[in-house]
């Protein structure tokens, strides 16, 4: 178990240095294709097209990780492709540059995420798997931190958008410096894996119904650019203050991964659906509501990411065998992402027409899912 335990925090301290690269710009990207003249529907659409690519990219991955087996070679490939593009967007003059930019970076994290997640379930058998991947994302959300506040410091010293950039290489470097030792220490990170007795004995239909939990869950979650750019164009917070309301989100994040984690462990699915319920209520504190409603909209909203990001990834190692976790995975993601595109299009071409609308949508496509999951749970 110290063995295992010891894989996933290396792996937690790369996600740490990847996150302090990639969310460090994640949290002013809406902010700057405002300022590159780009229109609400085009950052909605960016965000979704980004997030779109990257997780159809998982399905082909997935699929490339089950037969080959070549894990690390996937994850080092992703990494590498993930973290240049963020330092290389200080070099974007205007937003269509930028746009292809967060694309390639969402496309280097789709490529490298089912291998490096097949490698985490197989020591997470050994701890718990919510516990295992709630341990990752916490690591992971460390990062989500640093990053953002990094950038805060570089605006707040009048350094600009693309200083801020620029200094976001450094913890890329260290990122791939870390994952190169978790290499050199498990080169064979599957001999982790312990046998479970498996509880789910039609996985197929199981998986199917998840599928479905994912769906309304992704298309009805506003990505954070756009949060970003309603913060800026209704003027409620100043530019400086957006990427730390960013890393407030990301705090609450990595401490809920922990819990819901811990609680998937022992009470399964019924611990996601009071994680949806609680994340609804995202929308209309932070696009409806003043200055205290929005800091309470943000926080509600890091609820949800760190739910998705740990107990729904861990879910999955519950239900499939390893020798096919690459593949639903892949799945998995392709599914969600292909969602979360349609989701985040429609939420910005709402956000020019009304609003209430754009919240109602949030609202009621992440309700819907409580009924899939009470089935799920049902079947488990």
């Amino acid at each position: 178990m110290r063995r295992a335990a010891k894989f996933i925090i290396l792996l937690g301290v790369v996600s740490l240095f990847a996150d302090m690269t990639y969310e460090g710009a994640r949290g002013i990207t809406g902010p700057f294709l405002f300022m590159l003249g780009a229109s609400a529907t085009m950052v909605g659409f960016a965000s979704g097209l980004g997030e779109l690519s990257g997780y159809i990219i998982r399905l082909f991955s997935g699929y490339i990780a089950d037969r080959t087996r070549r894990y690390w070679f996937m994850t080092f490939t992703g990494y590498i492709i993930n973290l240049v593009a963020v330092p290389l967007l200080a070099l974007a003059f205007n937003w269509q540059v930028a746009i292809l930019l967060i694309i390639l970076e969402r496309i280097g994290k789709g490529f490298r995420t089912p291998a490096r997640d097949v490698m985490l379930s197989h020591a997470t058998s050994q701890v718990g798997h919510g516990w295992g991947f709630g341990i990752h994302e916490a690591l992971d959300q460390v990062g989500a931190i640093l990053g953002p506040l990094m950038v805060f410091l570089v605006l707040y010293l009048r350094g600009g958008y693309r200083t801020g950039f620029l200094f976001l290489g450094l913890p890329a470097i260290f990122a791939i410096l870390t994952l190169t030792v978790a290499y050199f220490l498990f080169p064979h990170p599957q001999r982790l894996e312990i046998e479970t007795h498996r509880l789910v004995e039609s996985p197929g239909l199981v998986f199917w119904l998840y599928i479905g939990v994912a769906c309304l869950i992704g298309a009805g979650y506003a990505d954070f650019p756009l949060i970003g750019y309603h913060f800026k164009n209704v003027t409620l917070f100043g530019d400086s203050l957006i990427p730390v309301f960013y890393a407030l989100a990301m705090l609450v994040d990595a401490l809920s991964a922990l819990l819901f984690g811990r609680f998937f462990d022992h009470y399964g699915f019924r611990v996601m659906m009071v994680s949806v319920i609680l994340s609804s209520l995202f929308a209309p504190l932070v696009f409806l509501g003043g200055v205290l409603a929005a800091v309470f909209g943000v926080v509600l909203w890091g609820v949800g990411m760190g739910a998705q990001e740990s107990i729904m990834r861990a879910a999955i190692a519950r239900i499939i065998p390893s020798d096919r976790r690459g593949s639903a995975y892949g799945i998995f993601n392709m599914f969600f992402g292909f969602s979360w595109f349609i989701g985040s299009l429609l939420m910005g071409m709402l956000y020019e027409v009304s609003l209430a609308a754009l919240v109602m949508f949030s609202v009621i496509m992440q309700l819907l899912a409580i009924p899939l999951l009470v089935k799920v749970e049902k079947s488990v």
